[in-house]
């Protein structure tokens, strides 16, 4: 009778069969997140290569193409400067600037990014910095948007 019994629970089909629980785990949609994920990190590392944050002043112009070897030079809203995202102790630019790799007896090419509440004398405290250290090959770094609206003669000199 027990044996009658066992193969009749086997060999039963229809609305009473039950399932026995899976007991492997499903990786397919695990997968597909991490690939989405990757899809995303693939995307915006690129966008992410200036580390330091500055507000930076918007422009018209079209921009340069990026050929040779290049340094990112910051100067945040205080006024710390930073070659690719790494902060210049004060007085220690000229020494960080004649410690940039040099190929051909030319420098890189040097981009700068300078915050817009900067005073203009800073940033041009630094352009003297880089020019003499040789470096004359120099882009100034803004927003692609053009400004909303252009202050001709804002000092009253009209």
């Amino acid at each position: 009778m027990a044996m009658s019994l066992a193969s009749s629970r086997g060999t039963r089909r229809g609305r009473g069969k039950r399932r026995r629980p899976m007991s492997e785990i499903n990786v397919t949609p695990f997968v597909d997140v991490m690939l989405v994920l990757l899809i995303i990190f693939m995307v915006t590392a690129p966008l992410l290569t200036a580390g330091v944050p500055i507000d930076l002043p918007d422009s018209r112009a079209s921009q340069l193409p990026s050929e040779q070897q290049q340094v990112t030079i910051s100067i945040d809203e205080a006024g710390f400067v930073y070659i690719d995202d790494v902060e210049v102790p004060v007085g220690g630019l000229p020494q960080a600037l004649e410690s940039l790799p040099r190929t051909g007896g030319e420098g890189p090419d040097i981009t700068l990014r300078a915050d817009r509440a900067l005073d203009y004398g800073r940033v041009m405290a630094v352009m003297g910095e880089l020019n003499r250290a040789g470096l004359n090959r120099i882009s100034l770094i803004t927003n692609s948007a053009a400004p909303a609206s252009l202050n001709v003669g804002s000092s009253g000199e009209e």
